[in-house]
């Protein structure tokens, strides 16, 4: 079994910016901060499939057509009911929902069962888990930008130090029109 997901990655210096957001979060409030080399937007969680589908997957997400688009994190927040502080959008790009949207219609088509379906996808990134002090102040809003050109499927390993990625295959955004 492979457990996976469909995700945004940012470029180097976002995540730069965004890992030192968690380092420093975390140890104000608590909680074990994202490790810079895992900071993603997840598009669609799958969870575990058996290996000999990953084609399959492969397949229903270079059936996906979407424009490129531009993303900016300007917010933070924090989930008490999770204990997840996350990084978001006030402006939710229309090229972001319709590509979740293609995707998760596109996985479904195949037969595949995508996490939360059934609720209004949220885009964030989470930046620290386990946050002890819910009632820690929350840092200033920075503008984040990122141009999102290609999405990703994603193999987690899950171990006792954290999760470990394994980028499986990339998928490239159109260009604007």
């Amino acid at each position: 079994m492979a457990r996976v997901f469909f995700a945004l990655w940012p470029p180097t210096e976002v995540a730069w910016q965004l890992s030192a957001v968690a380092d420093s979060f975390a140890a104000q409030a608590g909680g074990k901060a994202t490790r810079r080399e895992t900071i993603h937007l997840t598009l669609a969680f799958i969870g575990d499939v058996p290996v000999e589908r990953l084609p399959d997957l492969e397949c229903a997400a270079r059936n996906v057509h979407a424009e490129a688009f531009d993303l900016t994190l300007d917010q933070f927040g924090l989930w008490h009911h999770n204990r997840i502080f996350w990084a978001g959008c006030s402006v939710v790009p229309l090229a972001l929902v319709e590509l979740a949207s293609a995707l998760g219609a596109a996985l479904q088509a195949t037969g595949f069962d995508v996490a939360d379906a059934h609720r209004n996808f949220t885009p964030h990134v989470t930046l620290a888990r386990k946050v002890k002090a819910l009632g820690a102040p929350l840092p200033p809003g920075q503008r984040l930008p990122w141009r999102c050109k290609k999405f990703v499927l994603v193999r987690s390993q899950l171990s006792a130090s954290g999760a470990f990625y394994q980028t499986l295959a990339e998928f490239s955004l159109s260009g604007r029109r």
